[in-house]
């Protein structure tokens, strides 16, 4: 008797066992590489050493998106604290973004999270409020987006967004030196691979090859800013296919994001994002043409006359005329000279499109904030937080400038407040809780969590920002100017500039302060200074009881028991 045999089965099963074999074998080197403890997970959320009742977002984050054997940006995550164990009574909330939702230049004390926080414990004085901060530096909406879903994980009530400026130079940015990929799909794939030991493996052997030769390796690179190293593709064109692709990728993105949130049902405060419009020339523009610039001379000498306007008739037809043009200068000129006009419409209308044309993208341009507005109407589960208008509000003529601005998009510490105002206004419109005890704006301002020394270290660091491209060229030799720091002019800020100087630490100069506020008997900034500490110290029982007994003398029973709870929690570690 014959046996038949049937093609399609063994066929079928050749293939299966053809497509198997190398993902078994795959398999099984990524179980040793694990076995053999290689490579890194880096999740954003740790214990914190000092106090296992407590997380922190991993402060070298970074490090996730880099090949082990990289020069990494000097970007960290500033220490941040939650509860391992989200109280019955916690009202949680986390900020995510770049480095304007981190606070930079100031840190934590000016960022979203630490400005909130604040004014939230004093707000909702019945429930434990934790307003986290996982912004960072440089990175843009595919890094919130790889950490979105480790945040739902720590059960937020909700999101506070603010991001955008980072598309197209930031980490992972379309123009950006340092890129993992060469496209969105290939990106979105990497960050779904990168935990694989396989692909850690791969990224370092391919880092090895290529000899360190990344846009922050050189030595002479070691003391250049971020901005200065960052930036491969230094002339984006408006409407160029470079530009659209950071758009594309920005939108995409925060769907993606916001489709997450909406799936676990967790509210989205996301907000427009500002930049200095009226005080920041563009960094990249071609020349003025001689006919334009001779258009805007002859406008500036009729305003020196007595006909206004004149000079306004001038202006407009100038605006008529170089419309269509892609000058960032000639449009920012023009703009100026509206603003020494009094002409708000116009003046808005120019200064943005330069800021639109500005071929360097270091700020974002318009069509972003418009993408932001239109994404949010999509969803239910999204407030919209207008947070430009906010901070146009409080600028002359609407327009931003260095009155809230210390550069091109990172504002000063007033600057932060109203930001962060901006959310706390919507937070109370859209909670609409009973036990709401509104904190005005005087007194929030007054409370603010940020010391003098701070403000001089984060001044500092903004001049050594300036110093550098884009903001200045180099010197001949490839290195960064002499830096001149203002004079420190009393002990607060003789302290500020010795932590810029490296000459002390962070923690150093808040226990000098706090001590010699004490001296002084300035009850206002020891309160503030020993606020600031014990949320900095969370394992530290004494300096939190310290922080109750002086709510206590001010009769402020919920914020009194809310340290003398931290207090016990560090003594049981």
């Amino acid at each position: 008797m014959t046996i038949k045999k049937h093609p399609k089965k063994v066929t079928a099963w050749y293939w299966a066992i053809a497509i198997s074999l190398p993902l078994v074998f795959l398999g099984g080197l990524e179980g040793i590489l694990r076995m053999s403890d290689y490579g890194n997970d880096y999740p954003l959320f740790i214990k914190n050493p000092a106090n296992p009742n407590y997380l922190l977002p991993r402060p070298d984050i970074v490090k996730r998106y880099f090949a082990a054997n990289a020069d990494i940006p000097s970007v960290t995550m500033e220490a941040n604290f939650l509860l391992t164990d989200k109280p019955q009574n916690g009202f949680r909330l986390f900020v995510q973004g770049g480095s304007t939702a981190a606070g930079f230049p100031y840190g934590l004390g000016a960022s979203l999270a630490g400005m909130l926080d604040k004014r939230l414990k004093a707000t909702l004085p019945e429930h434990h409020v934790e307003v986290v901060n996982t912004a960072l530096a440089a990175v843009n909406s595919f890094t919130v987006l790889d950490l979105t879903d480790e945040i739902i994980a720590q059960q937020p009530d909700a999101v506070l967004l603010y991001l955008g400026h980072n598309e197209y130079l930031g980490i992972l940015g379309v123009g950006s030196n340092y890129t993992a990929a060469n496209s969105y799909a290939s990106t979105l794939l990497f960050l779904k691979l990168r935990s694989l030991r396989l692909f850690q493996l791969l990224q370092n052997s391919y880092a090895s090859l290529q000899g360190h030769t990344t846009a922050f390796a050189t030595e002479q690179n070691n003391s250049r800013t971020f901005m200065a190293k960052v930036a491969k593709h230094k002339d984006i064109p408006l409407n160029s296919d470079l530009y659209k692709a950071g758009l594309e990728q920005f939108s995409d993105n925060l769907q993606l994001i916001l489709n997450k949130y909406q799936q676990a049902n967790i509210p989205v405060y996301l907000a427009t994002i500002a930049s200095n419009l009226l005080d920041q020339k563009p960094f990249s523009s071609e020349p003025i043409a001689p006919e334009i610039d001779l258009a805007l001379q002859k406008i500036k000498s009729t305003m020196a006359g007595t006909d206004q306007q004149q000079a306004i008739n001038l202006a407009n037809q100038l605006a008529a005329y170089i419309d269509k043009t892609d000058n960032a200068s000639a449009h920012y000129e023009l703009g100026r000279l509206y603003v020494q006009l009094n002409q708000a419409s116009g003046a808005k209308q120019q200064l943005e499109l330069a800021r639109d044309l500005d071929r360097l993208r270091f700020r974002a341009p318009s069509e972003l904030n418009a993408i932001i507005r239109s994404t949010a109407e999509k969803y239910d589960s999204v407030i919209l937080v207008d947070a430009e208008q906010h901070l146009s509000q409080f600028s002359p003529m609407g327009l931003i400038g260095n009155n809230l601005m210390l550069e091109h998009l990172h504002p000063n510490v007033r600057g932060y407040f109203l930001l962060a105002d901006s959310f706390y206004i919507a937070l109370k419109q859209q909670l609409k809780l009973t036990d709401w005890q509104s904190v005005s704006i005087e007194q929030a301002w007054t409370e603010r969590p940020l010391l003098p020394a701070e403000e001089y270290t984060g001044f500092a660091k903004v001049l050594q920002l300036m110093n550098d491209y884009p903001f200045v060229e180099p010197n001949e030799d490839g290195k960064e100017k002499p830096l001149n720091l203002p004079p420190a002019t009393d002990w607060q800020l003789a302290l500020g500039k010795a932590v810029f100087l490296k000459k002390i630490d962070w923690l150093s100069m808040m226990k000098e302060c706090l001590t010699r506020y004490q001296a002084d008997n300035n009850k206002e900034m020891t309160l503030k200074t020993a606020v600031i500490l014990a949320e900095a110290l969370p394992h530290d029982s004494q300096i939190n009881q310290y922080v109750a007994q002086l709510y206590a003398q001010q009769n402020s029973a919920s914020l009194a028991n809310y340290y003398t709870q931290r207090s016990a929690l560090a003594k049981a570690r």
